[in-house]
């Protein structure tokens, strides 16, 4: 007979579904009279006993039958009671359609079995059997069925249950000891019309990388931990958002500092520990994760975020009045596409704006199209429709000034949401997901498109179960997939809210969490300081450009809940910063003395930086110029530029006005007259000689010089006279005399330090004493000029 029952207008299976419920009632039917006799059992004694025995559907498949699937349901049931439950059943219960999402919404927030809401039991052979449920004890059970022996109707949203039935000793008679309710969407043949989904796959991750590089050429990088290793390794978040990603139809998008950071690992690196770093030791993790997500893109869609993903709210109420905010925006939206194109060899769509949560308001709109982009990722939890519509529109939306809003959908974005480790958690969630979508194309005959946003960074069991849900729409009747650039691009539905929400509207749970305005200000506060910097430098890209990536990262929306992170950041790039610039700097000097008119104070400059620094000015400064002058009035200057790992000295001209003490500063400047760096201060004692005192001293010289002259000839004459009176005993003997003679000559010559009894005097052939090199300490007390 169900071979034959086939009528006209009906295709085979709904006739065959038809005429079972048929039967079924009519011979129910003396059943049904005997039941109208029995007492009905109260909604009370129902909710007493429905939560004893905790029921986990760990598995349901398939997610979304159709014809002659067999229906495979899983699981465990606990007692979660004081008393054993005997003769207990496990059951398959099939409730009536839910014909809208919001009825979907209410009946996963039920808890209590209601007998006249939770459906029939399929029964038959279709159950699993427990003699007793002991106290705190888990039993497992899976109950196969074929999805045609379910008497589901027309296409819709059913509500599907699995419930515990049995006695205690307190309660002997059978009655639902616990249940647990999901959804089976049933669609067995292609819909008429079928949405257009977009899925959105975010590949992003929290900031991992400093502002600190290496001396070397190379400039390895410093990452603040090795986290990332732990998500590109396998099992980890990233690796199963790729590995899981790969399979599915999506719409990538992608951190581009998150492509940059493993692109480092690569190669060289180093992470920081306890104050100092350690080698980084996972390249061929960071490699195998690229060359697969490499193959992954190659013929996808690709939406690169701007570098580092900022915080656009953060940015749009608390940065535009800081200096400078905006354009580190744009910085960071200029440097998306070719870090993805350099990565992964695609060229990536950077039209697209993505605030947190896709929560928006005009202040928000207004930052996220300043950078370029004219196509703003929102959601309807946010943009609400306020039109009237019986269904949900499609997500293209135009709000002016040449600016898309694309909507996505609330209820299909925030379904994978929470804990989803347990496999119970995530089967309910996978099932509500595709009830919904299921419910949104029945809507109306309009074909729309839609949009899915889930969370920025999914964990590896979120991660499953959006690849689980995904999957099953894929492969399902009434969704065909679509990308994102094409959903922005869909004809607009007339009737659909464009009006952006106040900015009293925003939740206020998102604006805790933002970036205060005090970030803002650090940031634009390194930025001057770099600006300052960079200037003196030989090769700026080597400080400009980690440092620009740096201040990236401390606007990025990863930092929302962490506060205490995000200042540590920052304070650590404005520390590092800090310790840069004070690489160059003078040499400090003690108190000096000068004695004369004129003499030449050096002051030097050091630069322990690897690359020279240039356009320096050295700038020296007489506090008293009236008693000493630096070259030709109050200070002097002079032109600075040293090599890298180098000092130079420079040598100012000073002239001595007075005797006293003059006080003299050393500073650096810029070439637009920016003071670098700390000035140094030192005393410079000034003793001149008079005329008149020079005249006295060189008059006494002169004097002893002509009294050692007339005494060296006096001797002389005395010498020749004795020679010609003694004469010579023999020929070519010598004469005797006293041994060492010492005249008034010779005295004379012992007192002035020229006689014999005097040092003597140093020889060009006497070697050259060893001096030592150039010490950057400051100089010793009483230090004397040059002269």
């Amino acid at each position: 007979m169900a071979e034959a029952a086939d009528f006209q207008g009906m295709s085979p299976s709904p006739a065959r579904r038809w005429l079972r419920r048929t039967g079924a009632l009519l011979a129910g039917t003396p059943l049904l009279a005997g039941l109208l006799q029995l007492p009905a059992a109260t909604p009370a004694d129902a909710a007493s006993t429905s939560s004893t025995v905790a029921v986990a559907l760990d598995t349901l498949t398939p997610s979304a039958p159709t014809d002659g699937d067999t229906l495979t349901v899983s699981g465990t049931v606990t007692n979660k009671g004081k008393q054993a439950v005997t003769d207990a059943q496990v059951d398959l219960r099939v409730g009536p359609e839910v014909s809208t999402r919001s009825e979907i919404e209410t009946v996963a927030k039920r808890t209590d079995f209601e007998p006249g809401l939770d459906g029939t039991i399929v029964g038959g052979k279709y159950v699993k059997k427990f003699s007793t449920l002991a106290p705190g004890v888990s039993q497992s059970f899976s109950i196969s069925v074929p999805v045609d022996d379910l008497d589901l109707g027309d296409d819709g949203v059913y509500q599907f249950g699995v419930s515990v039935t049995g006695e205690t000793a307190a309660q002997q008679w059978p009655q639902v000891y616990g249940i647990q309710r999901t959804f089976l969407p049933w669609q067995p043949e292609g819909a008429d019309t079928k949405t257009k989904t977009t899925v959105l796959w975010p590949l992003i991750s929290t900031v991992h990388m400093t502002a600190e590089t290496g001396s070397n050429e190379q400039q390895t990088p410093v990452f603040s931990n090795d986290d990332l290793a732990e998500e590109i390794s396998a099992g980890g978040r990233l690796e199963q958002l790729l590995s899981l990603g790969k399979e599915l139809d999506v719409t990538w998008v992608i951190d581009p500092d998150l492509l940059a950071s493993v692109d480092a690992m690569t190669r060289t690196y180093r992470v920081a520990s306890g104050g100092t770093t350690v080698a980084g030791s996972h390249q061929r993790v960071a490699m195998q994760w690229l060359a697969e997500l490499q193959d992954a893109v190659a013929d996808k869609e690709v939406v690169a975020l701007p570098f580092s993903d900022p915080d656009l709210a953060s940015l749009a109420h608390n940065g535009t009045s800081v200096t400078g905010s905006l354009s580190h925006l744009k910085e960071a939206t200029d440097v998306a596409a070719s870090t993805v194109e350099t990565v992964l060899h695609v060229t990536p769509t950077t039209d697209f704006a993505w605030p947190v949560e896709g929560a928006i308001d005009p202040s928000i709109v207004k930052v996220a199209t300043s950078a370029g982009a004219d196509k703003v990722i929102t959601r309807s939890d946010s943009l609400e429709e306020t039109g009237g519509l019986t269904y949900t529109p499609s997500t293209a939306r135009p709000i002016g000034g040449g600016t898309t809003a694309v909507v996505a959908d609330a209820r299909l974005s925030t379904a994978f949401q929470g804990d989803l480790t347990r496999a119970s958690a995530s089967t309910l969630a996978v099932q509500k997901f595709l009830a919904s979508s299921l419910a949104l194309n029945l809507q109306t005959d309009k074909q729309r498109s839609i949009v899915v946003a889930p969370q920025r960074m999914a964990t590896a069991s979120q991660a499953r179960a959006m690849a689980q849900a995904v999957t099953a729409l894929q492969g399902g009747n009434w969704s065909q997939s679509q990308n994102l650039t094409a959903a922005a691009a869909a004809k607009p539905d007339p009737g659909a809210t464009r009006k952006v929400p106040s900015a009293s509207a925003y939740p206020s749970s998102l604006r805790k969490q933002e970036l205060p305005k005090s970030a803002f200000e650090e940031i634009a506060a390194v930025q001057d300081q770099l600006d300052k910097f960079k200037v003196i430098l030989t090769n700026q890209a080597r400080v400009v450009t980690p440092f620009g990536r740096a201040m990236n990262r401390e606007m990025s929306t990863s930092w929302r809940g962490r506060a205490t992170e995000a200042k540590s950041y920052r304070d650590g790039v404005r520390s590092y910063l800090d310790s840069l610039t004070e690489q160059v700097k003078l040499i400090d000097k003690s108190d000096t003395k000068l004695s004369g008119r004129s003499a030449t104070i050096p002051v030097t400059v050091q630069n322990n930086l690897v690359q020279g620094v240039d356009h320096l000015v050295l700038r020296l400064t007489s506090t008293s110029p009236t008693r000493l002058k630096i070259g030709d009035g109050a200070y002097d200057e002079q032109q600075v530029a040293v090599s890298g790992g180098h000092s130079q000295t420079v040598k100012f001209t000073t002239s001595a006005q007075a005797n006293g003490q003059a006080t003299v500063t050393a500073q650096l400047y810029t070439e637009d007259g920016q003071a670098y760096g700390d000035a140094v201060q030192f005393e410079v004692k000034v003793t001149e000689f008079t005329a008149t005192v020079m005249l006295v001293i060189g008059g006494g010289f002169l004097l002893l010089v002509l009294a050692g002259f007339r005494m060296y000839t006096q001797r002389k004459r005395a010498a020749a006279r004795a020679a010609e009176d003694d004469g010579p005993d023999e020929a070519g003997e010598a004469v005797d005399g006293p041994e060492n003679p010492e005249g008034p000559e010779d005295r004379l010559k012992e007192e002035s330090g020229t006689g014999p009894g005097a040092d003597d005097p140093e020889q060009p052939s006497d070697p050259t004493p060893d001096t030592a090199s150039e010490s950057a300490d400051p100089s010793g007390t009483g230090e004397r000029v040059d002269r």
